[in-house]
């Protein structure tokens, strides 16, 4: 059944170009693509996705809509009350959002598309861009069994993982866990690299010996080898910015929650001074310069 749906792609951004791009390489049927940079269709033009005038086209004429926006605030505005999902979608159609919002936002958007006959996905996605190009994402759902079963086959176009989390909401539970655990971590190997190095030890000396023991980690083999040793920083990655959106979002689920999320609050601190501090629109591992400058410890929050 899923060989020959109708496949709307919205938002073709760092991640959501890629994902449409293995969607257009790999399904066998239509494929309609729209972002507002006309430049992120365009380099899309060597596959069979075709360029669609607007949300509201796309929404009229797929199956399924896949959406890869910057969060609660853009799937609202294309999903919500006056957007041109519920006004242009016929009832059947499935929403699947690749992008990571809050849980509150993602359960609201569900529950208002179903009242008009529209199902809802939360499956936000993990790893980095280079994953997305491979197909290799990590892809965590939140869904019923029955949307599961619909849009798994055309999920794993984009990923090698695909998580039947739960129901509605559960897949950002989970992609917001994972996000927070890698902020935190990115944190404190920041800390620990600049101990290191003021002790005597060559960053990368101190990584690779760590990376064959016990402190090992992604976030050590990838953020920090590949970019906070080289001090590889660049525009267009995913800044402090984003990392903040992010971080509110699981602090207001720990609120909701009934948890005290100290260290998360922590390393919330140290991304808005990166952000602050001249890292703004840069790639989130360069808080390690926010360490560096300060010689200490940025304040934690007050009790």
């Amino acid at each position: 059944m899923t060989n020959n749906v109708t496949i709307g792609f919205v938002g073709l951004g760092v991640m959501g170009g890629p994902m449409c791009r293995n969607m257009a390489t790999k399904h066998r049927g239509r494929v309609l693509a729209f972002d507002l940079d006309a430049n992120a269709v365009k380099a899309l033009a060597d596959t069979a996705a075709e360029p669609a005038a607007s949300i509201a086209d796309i929404a009229a004429a797929a199956d399924v809509i896949f959406l890869s926006l910057p969060g609660d605030a853009q799937v609202r505005a294309v999903c919500g009350p006056d957007g041109p999902v519920a006004a242009a979608a016929r009832s059947g159609t499935t929403v699947v959002d690749l992008s990571t919002t809050s849980v509150a936002g993602a359960r609201e958007i569900g529950a208002f598309l179903a009242a008009r006959g529209i199902s809802f996905a939360d499956a936000p996605v993990a790893r980095t861009r280079e994953a997305a190009q491979r197909g290799e994402l990590s892809i965590m759902v939140g869904a019923s069994d029955a949307v599961f079963a619909r849009i798994e086959p055309l999920l794993r176009h984009m990923g090698s993982d695909v998580t039947h989390c739960g129901d509605i909401g559960s897949g950002q539970v989970v992609k917001l866990i994972n996000n927070a655990l890698l902020f935190e971590h990115v944190v404190a190997l920041a800390e620990m690299m600049v101990i290191g190095e003021r002790a005597g030890v060559a960053p990368r000396t101190l990584l690779e010996a760590v990376s064959k023991g016990s402190g090992d980690s992604f976030a050590l083999r990838n953020h920090g080898l590949k970019a906070m040793v080289p001090r590889a920083f660049p525009e267009k990655a995913f800044p402090p910015e984003y990392v903040l959106k992010d971080i509110d979002y699981v602090l207001r689920l720990a609120a909701e929650t009934g948890v005290e999320a100290r260290v998360t609050g922590i390393a919330r601190n140290y991304y808005e001074a990166a952000r602050d501090g001249g890292l703004s629109g840069r790639y989130f591992p360069g808080v390690i310069e926010v360490i560096e400058k300060a010689g200490r410890p940025v304040d934690a929050p007050a009790e």
